[in-house]
């Protein structure tokens, strides 16, 4: 293989997980990528072409969707023969702890004289545990790398020293140096997102597998462009928010895209492939005139594949309005998280059910194409009856929606770690929780347990980990009744799902009963027999994956535009 500059590696949540007895359950029901949490950070994307177009050989490999489609995938083979100066892996979400740092270990092993380099949320909140690990030289720290990315290569390619590359962390035989924080653009108009890139970059490698998003991205293609980055709010349970990004990755203030930057990028997406494209970050966050100039540009450019918008209070009709006027199509998703007005205060969110019943019927009013609703699971101030009754509330949406299947209804539990950085993991006792780990160790070995209610690194002072786990498929029993009884799906459909739930309840009490089992080979004869069966329910145990996604039509219909658009380029 040809020698690159750098090579972006995405490794699965646990490595190796083909190998491993791990029942996952639902933590990933509210995500488009499975439980080995294959899908990258969009910071790949923006890294990789910054860097490609200021002259540096890049790849990205995707190790976890290429494990998940091809079982007998040889990694330390197909690592072995990587030739890179610098590999870079992700350590965004903490959830990849034990991946991320395995990969790091093979990357090493394989290749002594390169750098690993690491990047991300977690990477940053744990850059001084991470630097005492043998496989990691540096740390790219804050929420956007890009500028400081080029400037270390530059700095290793020239030879020049480290301690003026902004946001860096790295050693300098075996003692640790930390860089400040410096680089925290306040806008986010310094860089255009390039899918070209990507599109020039799967040609080039002849590898489409080691470039997708996540396992399915082929069959269902779904973009994405940030509006924002940092936040206003100052959710409980959010390693995002406001007090978590000031605090930790110094940034004062929200920086925001242009709203003409924003529709241009939406519009290059288009240029390659046809798909619905996620704007992260509510637009209205930027003000009134912020919303309009986006959505005048969106219509002036013609805009044609549909958009999603996420919200965390509910918009006004007069949002509804403009999306409906100003594109070809659009869908929402919101985030009540509660039906209980005050769970969802104690986490961060004010606002009434009516405010939320009005917004979900002006959306399907003014033609949204669907709107997503979404409660969890392991809150402040959140007993196990109610989060029934946040799942029996999904009855009353769907019937303040006239029944339309438009509306959507979704309950999980919140992923398995509380986020470093939010409030909830900074002062647990204060916000009603019991912290089960705080290292970056800690989280790495929860990560292998065999059961996805033993990987949870939290009770909270009103539910145990064995209430949130048993509590998320009575929820799950609860919001397949309300569809049931609203004519959105069969009798035939809600008894297979209320089976599946009832199964997997019971698969994870015999995982239970199995790590009871002190004689070790009887213990390992036992997980061997649940093996294949938690296997087929590690997805879609409460929440079904194909309800989630948004209507696409796959990459093939992208590749004529994508050819077209690469010959307009040259």
């Amino acid at each position: 293989m040809s020698k690159e500059d750098i090579i972006f590696l995405h490794a699965p949540s646990v490595y190796d997980f083909r190998k491993e007895f791990l029942f996952y359950g639902p933590v990933s029901d509210m995500v488009p990528s499975t439980p080995v949490f294959e899908m990258y950070p969009f910071g790949f994307t923006t890294m990789a072409a910054h860097l490609a177009n200021n002259g540096f050989k890049v790849r990205i490999i995707n190790l976890a969707s290429m494990m998940l489609n091809k079982k007998d995938l040889d990694v330390e083979k197909l690592i072995s023969k990587l030739d890179s100066k610098v590999f870079g892996i992700d350590l965004h979400w903490l959830p990849h702890a034990h991946g991320a740092l395995e990969v790091a270990k093979l990357v090493k092993k394989y290749h002594p004289e390169a750098k690993v380099l690491m990047g991300g949320f977690s990477s940053t909140y744990y850059h001084e545990e991470l630097l005492l690990r043998p496989e990691v030289d540096m740390i790219l720290k804050g929420d956007s790398t890009e500028i400081p990315l080029q400037h270390l290569m530059d700095a290793l390619k020239d030879g020049t020293p480290l301690d003026k590359v902004e946001n860096l962390s790295w050693k300098e035989n075996g003692v640790p140096h930390h860089n400040p924080i410096s680089y925290v653009p306040q806008d986010l108009d310094y860089q255009d997102v390039d899918y070209g890139w990507i599109v020039r970059s799967v040609i080039r490698h002849a590898d489409l597998e080691g470039h997708k998003p996540f396992k399915d991205w082929d069959r269902y293609p779904i973009t994405m462009v940030f509006s924002v980055k940092g936040c206003h709010l100052n959710c409980t349970v959010c390693g995002g928010s406001c007090g978590a990004m000031h605090k930790f990755l110094n940034r004062q203030r929200p920086a925001f895209r242009s709203p003409e930057k924003l529709a241009q990028d939406v519009r290059n997406i288009q240029r390659y492939i046809k798909g619905p494209t996620f704007i992260i970050g509510d637009p209205r966050r930027g003000g009134k005139d912020y919303m309009e100039r986006f959505f005048a540009e969106v219509k002036r450019l013609k805009v044609t594949n549909p958009l999603i918008f996420e919200f965390f209070t509910p918009p006004d009709e007069e949002f509804y309005k403009l999306a409906s006027t100003h594109t070809a199509g659009f869908s929402v998703e919101i985030s009540p998280d509660s039906h209980d007005p005050e769970v969802r205060e104690a986490l961060g969110r004010k606002y009434s059910n009516q405010e939320l019943e009005d917004s979900i019927r002006n959306a399907l009013k003014y033609g949204a194409e669907r709107f997503d609703v979404f409660f969890m699971i392991g809150l402040p101030k959140q007993t196990r009856e109610s989060v029934v009754k946040s799942a029996e509330y999904a009855k009353t949406l769907y019937l303040a929606a006239n029944k339309d299947p438009r509306l959507c209804v979704f309950i999980s539990p919140l992923a398995p770690f509380l986020d470093p950085a939010s409030l909830a993991f900074e002062d647990p006792d204060r916000y009603g929780y019991v912290s089960l780990a705080r290292t970056l160790e800690e989280h790495r070995t929860r990560l292998t347990a065999p059961s996805w209610k033993h990987v949870l690194s939290y009770e909270t002072k009103w539910m145990t980990r064995d209430d949130i786990a048993e509590v998320s498929y009575e929820a799950a029993d609860a919001i397949n009744k309300a569809r049931f009884e609203c004519g959105l799906i069969t009798e035939e459909e809600l008894n297979y799902r209320l089976e599946r739930s009832k199964e997997a309840a019971a698969m994870m009490k015999r995982v239970d009963e199995a790590m009871a089992i002190t004689d070790p080979e009887a213990r390992k004869r036992a997980f061997k027999e649940l093996k294949m069966r938690s296997e087929e329910l590690m997805e879609s145990t409460i929440t079904h994956k194909r309800e989630m996604e948004w209507a696409s039509k796959g990459l093939l219909r992208s590749v004529p535009r994508s050819a077209i658009a690469l010959l307009k380029g040259r």
